[in-house]
């Protein structure tokens, strides 16, 4: 197959499926991990698609997200480090806010060897997980019901507002470069404004595709956040600004 040929059907897998893997295109086109390595290279200098750690992406628009079926198949391993890390730093009988994502959904995972832990979220997902645990207590707040098991709008807003808890474990959609949280459902943004301003700390999990992924909605910025978990260190603009905002970086595996 000829180099432009194997291009455009990289950007047909990565469009169709919103992230691919480098290992899963080597063994589509039958050629060498460092031959999809250049070929991600040379489109993502193109502006084609976005390049990651282990493989690409494909951004549509700053309007509207992924699809949840989609993004709950990509970056397995990295959410998955992720959420180690952030369960490793969650005492045992805490209590938290978990707002809506799929990398959310993995800390919940990480978080059922602990105990006595005490859970307030806005995503029926979550819920679902730890409510499996006989020790822990799972609240769940009221609203409008999205497709994704997300729960959103201004009585789910209202609901976190009675609350103070321990630790706010939030996710988001994507970090600009001056440090502003990005999100695509600006009621989903008002339930996380309330979950991060109700909590004493703030536990941000973004793995390294949300670094100068855009969003239309202003959420919040990075000086509000304690801690920030990701899957490798970020290129320096936002290593920079994360330093400056006096947020500790910890990056997974």
């Amino acid at each position: 197959m000829g180099l432009i040929l194997r291009h455009q059907q990289t950007i047909e897998l990565v469009k169709a499926r919103g992230y691919i893997s480098i290992d899963e295109l080597a063994q589509h086109f039958n050629v060498t991990p460092q031959t999809i390595r250049r070929d991600i290279n040379q489109l993502a200098d193109d502006g084609l698609l976005r390049r990651y750690h282990g493989g690409a992406a494909y951004d549509s628009s700053s309007v509207a997200n992924t699809d949840y079926s989609m993004r709950a198949g990509q970056l397995l391993e990295e959410k998955r480090r992720i959420a180690e890390a952030v369960a490793k730093d969650v005492p045992d009988h805490a209590s938290i806010f978990i707002n809506i994502g799929t990398t959310t959904e993995a800390i919940a995972q990480a978080l059922l060897q602990h105990s006595g832990l005490k859970v307030i979220t806005n995503n029926l997902n979550v819920a679902k997980i730890l409510s499996s645990k006989a020790d822990f207590e799972v609240m769940i707040a009221s609203g409008r019901v999205r497709p994704d098991g997300g729960v959103i709008g201004q009585a789910t807003a209202d609901f976190f507002k009675q609350f103070k808890v321990d630790y706010a474990l939030v996710g988001i959609s994507g970090i600009d470069q001056d440090g502003t949280l990005l999100d695509f459902d600006f009621q989903e943004v008002g339930v996380s404004q309330a979950i991060i301003s109700g909590a004493r700390q703030v536990f941000l999990a973004a793995d390294s595709s949300k670094f100068g992924r855009h969003a239309m909605n202003r959420l919040a910025s990075l000086d509000q956040v304690d801690r920030i978990y990701t899957d490798e260190m970020p290129e320096k603009i936002y290593a920079d600004r994360i330093k400056a905002s006096d947020v500790k970086l910890v990056v997974a595996g």
